[in-house]
């Protein structure tokens, strides 16, 4: 199973719009896809229409050795997309896994104890932080995929996660690797995201994804209606620009078969 983790320690780059949306897309083409909620907002399970009342198993529970993947995994709306949701008890699990063994691979040992075929990839939706939550998803994960808003401060926050990324690599997974910078939040009537653009662009070269996701109301307004913005409106400019980012993303992975 291929493991791409979303991460971004800015908040508000769109981490959890692009991972609802790309998991809605590579389920779409037939991908059998898991998305880990790993954020203890848990807006990407609010975003596939998984209210806190129906969340029983969480990734809370995966990380403390309560439930494995397979038991606290749900089914969600869009086919063949399954979902390991967040609680708030994700909020204080950084300070309770300090105490436990190899507290860095939670998430990467929970991994190695599922089945394996069951699903093709997995995306890992992360916090708005460097923490203990998104180390797990950096150990686990084969890829990282940067959302990046085209805004003055992004190659700032840029430059801080990829110092992290090396420092997992060297320590805990030689494996990681940057799969893509995605632009997000596009603002054409904006100079400003233009030129963020070209120097992000300037800067990693063919690490930026081709695909430039725009700002679009529709991609704010989905989340609220439990949908992702492919089903709430698959023609809106900001859903155009996900089924290509998966698209792009596809041609960076390898298939299924391959990966199994």
């Amino acid at each position: 199973m291929i493991r791409v983790a979303i991460a971004n320690q800015k908040g508000g780059v769109g981490k959890t719009t692009t991972a609802v949306n790309l998991a809605t897309a590579l389920a779409a083409v037939g991908w059998k896809v898991l998305l880990v909620d790993l954020d203890p907002q848990g807006n990407a399970s609010t975003g596939l229409g998984v209210g806190q009342s129906v969340r029983e198993r969480s990734s809370y529970d995966v990380l403390i050795g309560e439930a494995s993947i397979a038991e606290a995994v749900m089914p969600t709306r869009v086919p063949r997309l399954d979902l390991l949701p967040a609680t708030q008890d994700l909020s204080g699990a950084e300070i309770e896994l300090v105490e436990f063994e190899r507290r860095t691979h939670r998430l990467a040992d929970a991994f190695d104890r599922s089945p394996a075929g069951r699903w093709d990839i997995c995306l890992i939706d992360c916090p708005p932080s460097l923490g203990l939550l998104t180390v797990n998803a950096l150990v686990a994960a084969k890829h990282l995929l940067v959302p990046l808003q085209c805004e003055f401060f992004a190659l700032e926050g840029l430059s801080q996660l990829l110092q992290t990324v090396e420092r997992i690599r060297v320590r805990f997974n030689d494996d990681l690797g940057i799969l893509g910078v995605a632009l997000t939040m596009f603002d054409r009537r904006n100079n400003l995201s233009q030129a963020v653009a070209d120097d992000v662009r300037a800067c990693l070269g063919t690490a930026v994804f081709e695909t430039v996701v725009p700002r679009n109301v529709r991609l704010s307004e989905a989340p609220s209606h439990g949908l992702p913005a492919l089903i709430y409106d698959l023609k809106c400019p900001g859903s155009e620009a996900y089924v290509k980012l998966a698209r792009e993303l596809m041609g960076r992975l390898p298939r299924p078969a391959e990966a199994a």
